[in-house]
């Protein structure tokens, strides 16, 4: 063997090149790769969500009712930033894919065990202390899986086309969401409410697994990220994962704040109109069952459609921009079109369409927005531990601050009033963002337009 052949690979050898057949599979394999983890964790989220009346029902019955599983909806988020915190420096120190592996099986797993869990009226309180279990389980592996599939997806991306690329991890987080709210309404319409409540609600759950199954294959078949092989072969990854921990929290906090900010408004509004709008639909407006799914169905397909558009377009225009447009469209638009769906089931739809095109901007870049705010070597951790303790404090909380402060006092608008309040933090946040589109995330350092430009200044010289 000659020495050249016994080099490790540059990263121009690893990089996937967009313009040939060979990288625009390899793409399409990280894509996939990416995505499905993601689409199983929003698919459990769907079918919860969809499947809240019979889970009141099967394990909360008495005084409890919608609240206990709003709280049971609430609780997966307590462990996330534990998750986050333990889950994201192991993948710094270790790599991102052995990470996504394990996470992606701990999703599907505790998702289809909730399918065969006994009922309160078999197992007594023991039922709902199980559901919260498998929850918080689930909250725990979500720590880690979202932050390292953005991250695996953006590390693979082209720079220039980080936005495209990465606005398919959301896509993957809507249509995750949409076959469990579609899932769970194609079986409310083939059975019976009896059939329903008995023994329907709980398949939704088990085809949870399948899914899992399918995405360790996709990720087994991955190499980890160019960007990461990089470090790894310069020996700049050293230490241990709490070395990791440790360099994050002293050396990149203005990061973690911002980022902190910004996943509040982000992640308000997300679990508001995607986790919680099923049960406000039903219970607050007092549309039918299978009518609130619709309505959310319908809106997720048109914001799945319109995503690709606005990752794509972000490259172009910037993140900062698509981040400012949404902020302040959802702040003005938000109180009169939670007016609007009030009246009526056409109304609903129209005012949950607007919303949900609203806050596309947001959803579209965030695998482009947030691994590009923190240098490889800390990547996985900051966003992991950033956008999951904010998520724990203010987004997971959301479906059962709007259930509890609307049913307790009455006031239908108070969803579009809490999401304002998140969007005027997000804003807040975003003054102080760097824009990074176009940016290089490789090596050590926080990744930046001057950083770039004086690298290229000094490779000239």
């Amino acid at each position: 063997m000659t020495e050249a052949s016994s080099s490790p690979a540059t990263f121009e050898e690893l990089a996937p090149d967009p313009e040939s057949p060979e990288g625009k599979a390899l793409l399409r394999k990280a894509i996939g790769a990416s995505a499905i983890g993601n689409a199983t964790e929003w698919y459990d989220y769907g079918v919860y969500a969809a499947t809240t009346t019979y889970l009141t029902q099967a394990f909360f019955p008495g005084d409890l009712g919608t609240i206990g599983t709003m709280l049971g909806f609430a609780i997966s988020f307590v462990l996330r930033p534990l998750g986050g915190m333990i889950w994201g420096p192991i993948g710094d120190r270790i790599g991102r894919k052995s990470v996504l592996a394990m996470t992606i099986l701990l999703i599907s797993g505790a998702t289809a065990l909730i399918g065969v869990l006994p009922t309160h009226a078999v197992a007594g309180v023991w039922a709902p202390i199980l559901l919260i279990l498998l929850r918080v389980i689930q909250g725990f592996s979500t720590g880690g899986e979202y932050g390292g599939a953005a991250t695996f997806m953006a590390e693979y991306a082209p720079d220039k086309k980080r936005g495209k690329f990465g606005s398919f991890l959301e896509f993957g987080t809507l249509a995750g969401f949409s076959a469990g709210t579609a899932i769970v309404l194609l079986f409310e319409l083939l059975l019976t409410d009896e059939q329903m409540q008995t023994w329907g609600w709980r398949i939704p759950f088990l085809i949870a697994l399948p899914l899992g199954l399918i995405g360790l294959y996709l990720r087994s078949q991955m190499e980890d990220t160019p960007v990461f092989q990089e470090l790894e072969q310069d020996n700049e990854i050293k230490g241990t994962a709490f070395t990791r921990f440790k360099d994050l929290l002293t050396n990149y906090w203005r990061p973690i704040l911002i980022m902190f900010g910004m996943v509040i408004a982000l992640n308000v509004a997300n679990y508001t109109l995607l986790a919680y709008q099923p049960t406000y639909l039903k219970s607050t407006i007092g549309l039918s069952d299978s009518s609130g799914s619709t309505v959310v169905l319908i809106g997720q397909l048109v914001m799945m459609a319109m995503i690709p558009f606005f990752g794509r377009w972000s490259d172009s225009t910037g993140r900062k921009p698509m981040w400012w447009g949404s902020l302040i469209g959802l702040f003005v638009l938000a109180l009169p079109l939670y007016w609007l769906m009030g009246q009526g089931f056409t109304w609903a739809i129209v005012g949950f369409v607007i919303l949900g095109l609203l806050y596309i901007p947001q959803l579209a870049t965030i695998s482009a927005t947030f691994p590009a705010m923190f240098p490889t070597q800390v990547r996985y951790a900051g966003f992991a531990i950033s956008y999951n303790v904010a998520t724990a404090a203010f987004g997971g909380t959301a479906p059962l601050v709007n259930d509890a402060v609307v049913e307790n006092t009455g006031w239908n608008l108070f969803p579009a009033i809490y999401m304002m309040g998140a969007c005027a933090i997000g804003m807040a946040a975003l003054v102080f963002l760097k824009e990074t589109a176009g940016c290089s995330i490789r090596g050590t350092e926080i990744p930046s337009l001057e950083r770039d430009l004086a690298e290229a200044g000094s490779s000239k010289k």
